[in-house]
């Protein structure tokens, strides 16, 4: 029984190549090794194209090459079984490939489709701006979207209204010719219908024979609260439809978050710092301290040092899968009075033998301290 080689030696890439990498070695070997290419070595070719398909199917699966590079050709059902099950979805990339040297689109046709094609909607994108408070809370702002409708007047048909799209007769009705390739069969989109299996002999004047029109729609989105800086919400649906009789694309809705004054997000926790006087600091104090759900009390401890770190449990911003909230760090410094008058000057000159530190350098470690609590 023949040994099968090693799917990365077949299509000449290193293990460590990039998707792109192994998607590009496929198209460069499948237009080499084409039977329809090399009509004197039929055969040989077909078994090429076998092998480097093969090879390229379960690379381009990101779970098949995970079980690839641990197990080999043993964790994909044997080193001599057949080949690994193929999902003809992933040709559809190549399909410009073999257009363009055959003269059809789709190798095995669209997967799981027989009839005629379906024209695909068009996908848009939104960008929306929100502030951390409107993170936090979530809203349900409205946008107007200009996108591509189905028209009114013949609804979606583009055939003048009275009137009926005629079945094509070059591929009767299905959208595509079939031919065989090889050991294969292909189909290619039906030139005179464009896939769709019928034909206009009488266009619509709103939309000229498309089936389709230029507007806007105000849509109202939820906006969940948690969201992150670049979350992508999806709209199915309410994208841009496809001309004559297609459906309707998706709307993504990519947010970006304001940057906040002096709060700073990291996950779903929040920090910040905030200033305390001299006296605070070696008295102890309590403090009003703000937070996204209004104010709260804060207790400075007796001897509290610069750069100490305080925790409110649960103040941050909630988690996005619901699973609660995180927590509000708290930095504070110690501010230094830049203007003294004489008398506040004679105080702390009084003061100043009793509260002088030993100037000595502190250990790493409690400089650290900060430092890894705020990554």
């Amino acid at each position: 029984m023949k040994q099968k080689r090693d799917y990365y030696e077949v299509l000449e890439v290193k293990r460590e190549s990039s998707e792109q990498e192994i998607k590009t070695a496929y198209r460069r070997l499948a237009m080499q090794h084409h039977p329809d290419r090399n009509p004197g070595r039929k055969e040989e070719a077909e078994e090429k194209f076998k092998e480097i398909t093969e090879a390229y199917s379960v690379l381009a699966d990101a779970q098949k090459r995970a079980v690839y590079d641990r197990y080999g050709h043993a964790g994909l059902g044997g080193t001599g079984g057949g080949a690994p099950d193929f999902n003809a979805s992933i040709f559809s990339d190549f399909g410009d490939i073999f257009g363009d040297l055959f003269g059809f689109g789709d190798i095995f046709g669209r997967a799981g489709r027989g009839g005629a094609r379906t024209p695909a909607g068009v996908d848009l994108r939104y960008d929306l701006e929100i502030s951390l408070e409107e993170a936090a809370t979530g809203l349900e702002p409205k946008i107007k979207i200009p996108r591509w409708e189905a028209c009114d007047a013949c609804e979606g048909s583009g055939a003048k209204p009275g009137s009926k799209p005629l079945i094509c007769h070059t591929c009767g009705g299905h959208g595509q010719l079939r031919h065989q390739q090889g050991f294969f069969t292909v189909t290619r989109t039906c030139p005179q219908c464009q896939g769709s299996g019928q034909v206009i002999r009488e266009a619509c004047g709103k939309c000229k024979g498309e089936g389709r029109v230029r507007s806007e729609r105000v849509l109202e989105l939820r906006i969940p609260p948690g969201v992150d800086d670049g979350t992508r919400l999806r709209v199915a649906g309410e994208g841009g439809v496809a001309g004559r009789g297609g459906v309707a694309g998706d709307l993504y809705v990519i947010l970006k978050i304001r940057e906040h004054p002096y709060m700073e997000r990291r996950g779903d926790d929040l920090y910040y710092t905030i200033p305390v006087s001299i006296s605070q600091a070696a008295l102890g104090a309590e403090i009003t301290v703000p937070t996204l759900r209004g104010e709260e009390t804060l207790r400075i401890p007796e001897g509290t040092q610069s750069g100490s770190v305080f925790r409110k449990r649960g103040l941050g911003m909630p988690s996005l899968e619901g699973h609660g909230h995180g927590d509000l760090y708290i930095s504070v410094f110690v501010a230094t009075p830049t203007r003294l008058s004489r008398e506040h000057r004679r105080w702390l000159e009084l003061l100043a033998p009793f509260i002088r530190p030993d100037n000595q350098p502190l250990e790493r470690r409690a400089g650290e301290k900060v430092k890894d609590i705020f990554g």
